[in-house]
């Protein structure tokens, strides 16, 4: 008889595999997990897929990442969190709003009146102004990319860019992963927001698919680089450099 296929996301396999090698005792407590490149081989996923697996395991408590080091196996009893309470992580939702935001600029396009466009750009001001002071939340991107889902008069369409946006603060595997990419200071892409509107005042909707895919595409990379385990170490490598290249100058 056939096997029944595993419908699980592929994280899910990935992080149940590693979790049932490690209760056979393949990896002890302490000891260092593979590589990421390592266990992209071994599995035949993409990095993104193994990037959520390790947090999946981190957030129950079964790995921990050591900055600058890699993933190692927790010494300390693993917390008991269901597969699917982990819900969506946070590449295969950015992938998701590629998809249908993309779509949805082309259409705002065709559509967008000009009072919409002084709100985006009013809503660009405030995003500008939440990066300066570290706003945790993102409030006014979410309104940015509301506002052109809104600017489309499909309501089918407004509701699925909501919900998409929602479901970032509502699965804990998704959460965890936008709060480590702000605290090594990942924040909303300005300069990208902008091309985007000079696409829709343009009334362009190849345009307007393309800035926003591309916004996308490079929030993937962003999360990626984020998430990477040596990443914060890395950036307060960078910052003790910049300290002591400052103190040298001030002595000249």
């Amino acid at each position: 008889m056939a096997a029944t296929p595993d419908t699980r996301k592929l994280y899910q396999q990935v992080a149940s595999t590693i979790m049932a090698a490690i209760a056979a005792g393949s990896y002890k407590p302490g000891e260092r997990l593979p590589s990421e490149r390592d266990l992209a081989a071994t599995f035949k996923v993409s990095r993104s897929t193994i990037r959520e697996a390790m947090i999946a395991l981190e957030i129950r408590g079964i790995a921990e990442s050591r900055h600058g080091s890699g993933i190692y196996v927790s010494d300390k009893p693993g917390v008991q969190v269901p597969a699917g309470d982990l819900d969506i992580g946070a590449f295969e939702l950015t992938e998701a709003r590629r998809l249908f935001e993309g779509e949805a600029a082309a259409l705002a396009a065709t559509t967008i009146t000009d009072e919409q466009l002084r709100e985006l750009e009013a809503i660009i001001a405030a995003m500008v102004d939440e990066n300066a002071r570290k706003q945790k939340g993102e409030i006014a991107d979410r309104r940015f990319h509301v506002a052109i889902a809104r600017a489309t008069r499909n309501t089918a369409i407004t509701t699925v860019v909501e919900n998409l946006w929602d479901m970032r603060y509502k699965s804990p595997l998704c959460a965890f992963m936008l709060e480590r990419a702000r605290r090594v200071g990942v924040q909303p892409r300005i300069s990208e927001h902008r091309k985007i509107l000079s696409a829709l005042r343009k009334h362009d909707s190849k345009g307007a698919r393309k800035a926003m895919r591309d916004h996308l595409a490079r929030v993937i990379d962003g999360l990626l680089a984020a998430t990477e385990s040596d990443a914060i170490e890395g950036a307060r490598t960078k910052a003790v450099r910049s300290r002591h290249e400052y103190s040298r100058r001030l002595a000249i």
